[in-house]
């Protein structure tokens, strides 16, 4: 089976802390998502605002990577909160804004930002392809 493509939302902070830790987080940590993605499976974060429910919007890609060997497991934070976490290998990339490729993605119609509700959906790798070259991504 080949690798599948993935667009997970979060803020622009939270992608931050994942890209620094090698990890990725998906619906305030839960695990169901998580399980979707399958090693080798390249992954791309859109950030619709800086910080969760607030800060200056962003709306670009912000992170690009693929899946690492692993399942998902419970991460570390303070407090009650363990969220689920999948390791991923992060490439070096620029932030890509979405709009001036919406008109090129499969998804980019009038009502595009109601599949980022979802947290975490598949997208065909003709799309991805594309927000790569956004990125210009380079392997790290």
């Amino acid at each position: 089976m080949s690798a599948r493509c993935w667009i997970a939302v979060a803020s622009a902070e939270h992608v931050r802390i994942g890209r620094a830790g090698g990890f990725m987080q998906v619906n305030h940590g839960k695990a169901a998502p998580l399980r979707r993605l399958t090693p080798g499976d390249r992954v791309v974060y859109y950030s619709p605002n800086e910080q969760i429910r607030a800060g200056a919007p962003v709306q670009a890609f912000t992170a690009l990577g693929v899946v690492a060997e692993g399942a998902p497991y419970v991460g570390a934070m303070s407090g009650d909160f363990q969220p689920f976490r999948r390791d991923v290998r992060w490439h070096a990339t620029r932030d890509a804004p979405i709009r001036p490729l919406l008109a090129h993605l499969s998804f980019g119609g009038p009502n595009w930002g109601a599949r980022f509700r979802y947290g975490l959906f598949e997208i065909p790798a003709s799309d991805m392809d594309l927000i790569e070259e956004a990125m210009c991504a380079v392997s790290s």
